[in-house]
């Protein structure tokens, strides 16, 4: 096979896949130059997540008109002149690839101007080709379109997603880069509705404030540690904000925004015994290092670093966050600012002479039933005859199916014994049935869910009082996103503002009590931040059924009355399958009578 030099356009495209890989690439390039240009204030547009659209307007330094040309080609860059300049790199770009890659998939408009002319220049690019440059007016800075993202390449459009979710990808990295500097100005606006407007601000805690919400910076602490190879400051969460879903996980060097799971796990060993396992706190980290002592190339998008005292960098990450969390839990156990100190009870020594010298104990009747004397509300008989259908074809002791492990008659629900809130224990034909009442729960929803989600439809139970919880931006983006499925499961959740929705009704078995719908909401981000798009038809809807059954079953009520045991058995076992739950843990179990003869 013969060997050849591919064609500049193809080999741009090549290129360009590394660096721009959706929408959200060219927000992040273009954003980062802005800040590299001395801009104060940067204005992001977005029409449609940025398949036709991605502007970004800033007036820091602007370019000559020699420079605008030059900016599209390839590994043009201000910021190196020579190999040692890679040690010191401060900038967010250096390489040069960022206008070329986006040029080379994208039509791209560029309007520059520094402040010594009067005039500015416009210099029009698509897919490599250099299609024109003029004299226009314009404002000192730059003004930079990107329209028709991969209009060139048919193949790499059909692979965006939604766009609900590239346009959180959007919020993601524009949200990277104004943590970054508090001290610029930062708009985000989409389809002509403005998503984020945050002034320059006094501190990152204020800008964490303007872009996340209050709720977010109410449940931080300041973080701080100054070591011979690095200085850290930020904000970790209290353990109790501590959330299933991943999100607010930051960590900055040298003001740049990356990814380090070994420096994550740094932050969640300092958690230890903190939080409920599967959970994951906020961080706002913020190091300064020298940088000769770490390699920002190592990604095509920076995104990944190398440093070279990692294992010190880890001890130091680890020990300021231990320290944060051993304030707070000194703070919570002596308020050093209240003047009122609490009345601690003293032991003398005479203790003894004041106990009771028996302790009165409480009669209980364990044959008594305060329905016995009650009519059924609904006329029927007191006891009735509970049956499996007749399609569920699994049986114990082969011969008996479920409605059969009971006595013709059920038993009266007195009888039936609950233990911790846990099990069901209740006599069945054969001996005594005990049932796992989460696992039971579970069954049932699933059944409920997977009917709903087969467009059966799912009834919704109206909250008292409709509760507001917020998400933040890119939470209300996916719960727009999910709106339809979520109707025909039964929640009713609608959104509110732009980092906000509004908890008006659930599926049974769900609460919309405040403090339990904020952590029904989270709970559902969890669920929806899973892309289900590539499931195959009937794998998906099974899926999500047993997601949200677990969830359900997880946060229900603890079970304490005996009618409502009664009932769960009872619809437990006109199940299909009342045996095992869709994940194929067992439900209910049956102990022979010989069995029990046997322990005794």
């Amino acid at each position: 096979m013969e060997l050849r030099i591919l064609p500049k356009n193809i080999a741009d495209m090549i290129a360009a896949g590394e660096v721009v890989q959706r929408p959200a690439s060219v927000v992040k390039e273009l954003m980062e130059n802005a800040v590299d240009a001395g801009a104060t204030d940067i204005k992001v547009v977005v029409q449609d997540a940025g398949r036709t659209l991605i502007q970004v307007i800033d007036n820091g330094t602007g370019m000559t008109p020699d420079d605008a040309v030059l900016c599209f080609e390839r590994h043009a860059t201000s910021k190196l002149a020579s190999a040692e300049d890679l040690h010191h790199i401060l900038t967010f770009g250096f390489r040069g690839e960022a206008l070329a890659s986006i040029a080379a998939v994208a039509e791209v408009t560029l309007r520059t101007r520094i402040a010594s002319e009067e005039a500015g220049v416009e210099v029009i690019m698509a897919a490599s080709e250099h299609k024109g440059t003029r004299e226009v007016s314009c404002p000192v800075g730059t003004n930079i379109a990107v329209r028709n993202l991969f209009y060139n390449i048919p193949a790499r459009r059909k692979f965006l997603k939604s766009d609900n979710v590239e346009l959180r990808h959007v919020v993601e990295e524009f949200q990277r880069v104004a943590l970054t500097r508090p001290d610029i100005g930062f708009t985000l606006t989409h389809n002509g509705r403005d998503i984020h407007v945050v002034k320059p601000a006094q501190s990152f805690k204020f800008r964490i404030q303007d872009l996340l919400g209050p709720a977010v910076v109410g449940d931080i602490v300041d973080i701080e540690a100054d070591t011979v190879i690095a200085s850290l400051r930020g904000y970790v969460g209290k353990p109790e904000s501590a959330r299933k879903t991943l999100g607010n996980q930051f960590f900055f060097v040298n003001g740049r925004y990356f990814r380090s799971p070994y420096l994550h796990k740094a932050v969640m060993k300092a958690y230890e015994n903190l939080i409920p396992e599967g959970s994951t706190p906020s961080y706002f980290i913020y190091l300064d290092v020298d940088p000769a002592t770490v390699d920002v190339n190592i990604h095509p998008t920076k995104a990944e670093i190398k440093f070279e005292e990692d294992q010190l960098l880890f001890q130091t990450v680890l020990a300021a966050v231990k320290e944060a969390m051993g304030r707070i839990n000194v703070a919570g156990a002596i308020d050093f600012d209240n003047p009122v100190s609490a009345d601690i009870p003293v032991v003398g020594t005479r203790f003894q002479e004041y106990t009771p010298s028996s302790i009165p104990t409480a009669g209980v009747d364990p044959y008594y039933n305060p329905f016995d004397d009650m009519p059924d509300p609904s006329g029927a008989p007191g006891h009735q005859t509970a049956s499996a259908p007749g399609g569920y074809s699994q049986h114990i002791e082969k011969s008996q199916n479920y409605g059969a492990l009971f006595e013709e008659r059920t038993l009266p629900s007195a009888q039936m014994l609950i233990v911790q809130g846990r099990y069901i224990l209740t006599q069945s034909a054969s001996g005594l049935m005990i049932v796992h009442v989460r696992r039971a729960r579970e069954r049932l929803l699933y059944d409920r869910f997977l009917k709903a989600l087969t467009a059966q439809g799912h009834i919704t139970q109206t909250a008292l009082f409709p509760v507001q919880v917020t998400v933040g931006v890119e939470g209300r983006l996916t719960f727009d996103e999910h709106a339809a499925l979520l109707k025909q499961l039964g929640f009713d959740i609608t959104p509110f503002g732009t980092d906000t929705v509004v908890v008006n009704g659930v599926p049974e078995g769900y609460s919309a009590e405040p403090g339990k719908a904020e952590t029904l909401v989270n709970d559902l981000l969890l669920i929806l931040a899973d892309d289900q798009g590539a499931a195959l038809p009937g794998v998906m809807e099974q899926s999500l059924a047993q997601k949200f059954a677990v969830l359900g079953a997880t946060g229900a009520p603890k079970l304490t009355s005996p009618l409502e045991a009664q009932r769960l058995v009872d619809t437990l076992l006109q199940s299909e399958n009342p045996e095992y739950t869709a994940a194929g843990k067992r439900i209910l179990s049956i102990v022979p009578a010989d069995e029990l003869e046997k322990r005794f």
